[in-house]
């Protein structure tokens, strides 16, 4: 059972391919960056081999095309054809009326196209690759994982906004997002903690971050609400905001509603308040050569990880484990560090030399710490290919 998992970004494509029948064997895994440029790179990797190409990728439909034609080389090893697929799933993000895990249909994906606006760096790709391969590879099944689909266990209490009971009827209310990797981190935590009702908070903390409150494996509580524009500040994306500063901010600037979203969707969040870029690593080093509003949009999302994870300490009523994940979880231990200052009275106790040395899976709390402290790589394509081959059967 070979399946192939596809993660889509605004201008990248990345993929893995499993065999499920043998344990899970990853047999390759590769991508395409610069979607859109004449300077796009492919590239493939397998245990056989690797390769490397570079040229125009117009769209992520042809990144797909261009994906299939690696995988399928004889030099690479990987696929005799594309037939050998059982099937191709997809980490989606959100629809309208619809979560979990989805056979592929013409009603799936007017379902995603509802919610362009919603989720415009993602969905509007995605779409067009799945009508691109359903047509193509017609013979072979597209499942799609929706991001909110691990969050449907949140209490009612949890997911509702403070808006006209009708509203809701039109689906307004907290859905969460990056479900995979909340998911992924749930599992692993559970068999190295050794404890399958263990009590976590999970933070993926990247170019898009998210908190989720997590017992006995299943999602209670996380950050991000309606959309992924949401919860904390993105790497450009604004995060939390009062919906009453819109009126005000168009009427100062003259911008339009659609300009003023754009703005807030994509020249916020970090970038926004730190004029040094999105990407934290410069945003770090532009702080510590005495910019002052690098180091404040640093504060500022800081702040916002600390509020959501004193909320969750509460909620879950203290925690087992706190575990750092995705690109700024588990590189900074500068945020680490930031993150965890004077938790000591909640248990919570960072070891300072452990987070400075800690690579991939890594315990970085003191011994003394009643609630553990991990770095943790997230596995989003496993997940994924999980929740594939439970469709398939």
């Amino acid at each position: 059972m070979k399946i192939l998992i596809a993660n889509l970004g605004s201008t990248s494509f990345k993929y893995r391919l499993f065999d499920m029948a043998k344990a899970e064997a990853l047999l390759a895994k590769g991508g395409v960056e610069r979607i859109g440029s004449d300077k796009a790179r492919s590239y493939a990797a397998t245990d056989k081999s690797s390769s490397e190409k570079f040229g125009t990728v117009a769209d992520h439909a042809a990144a797909v095309e261009a994906c299939l034609a690696l995988l399928c080389d004889p030099a690479m090893g990987a696929l005799k054809d594309a037939g050998e697929l059982t099937a191709i799933g997809f980490k989606a993000v959100h629809a309208e009326g619809m979560t979990g895990v989805q056979r592929v249909t013409p009603e799936v994906l007017a379902a995603m196209e509802a919610y362009n606006q919603v989720c415009p760096a993602h969905n509007p790709p995605y779409v067009k690759a799945m009508r691109l391969l359903s047509e193509k590879l017609p013979h072979i099944p597209l499942v799609a994982a929706f991001e909110t689909g691990f969050h449907q266990t949140i209490p009612l209490s949890r997911q509702l906004y403070a808006i006209p009971r009708d509203w809701a009827k039109l689906g307004i209310r907290r859905h969460g997002f990056h479900g995979a990797s909340h998911r992924y981190i749930a599992e692993r935590s559970a068999q190295l903690l050794e404890h399958p009702k263990a009590k976590v908070i999970s933070c993926h903390l990247g170019g898009s971050s998210s908190l989720c409150a997590i017992v006995a494996g299943k999602s209670v509580a996380t950050s991000m609400g309606f959309t992924p524009q949401s919860g904390l500040p993105q790497n450009n994306r604004v995060g939390d905001i009062d919906v009453f500063t819109l009126p005000i901010i168009m009427m100062k600037t003259g911008k339009s509603l659609d300009e003023t979203l754009n703005l807030l969707a994509n020249k916020s969040g970090l970038e926004g308040l730190s004029g040094a870029g999105n990407d934290l690593r410069d945003i770090e080093t532009a702080a510590q050569q005495g910019n002052a509003d690098a180091k404040l949009a640093m504060e500022v999302y800081i702040e916002a990880i600390r509020h959501y994870l004193g909320a969750y300490l509460v909620a879950l009523g203290g925690a087992d484990a706190i575990v750092f994940t995705g690109g700024i979880g588990e590189n900074s231990a500068t945020m680490r560090s930031a993150i965890c200052a004077n938790l000591d009275w909640f248990g919570i106790t960072l070891d300072p030399q452990k987070n400075q040395q800690a690579q991939g899976e890594s315990a970085i709390h003191t011994n003394g710490s009643r609630v553990e402290l991990w770095t943790m790589p997230t596995n989003e394509e496993i997940i994924v290919a999980r929740l594939t081959k439970s469709v398939l059967a």
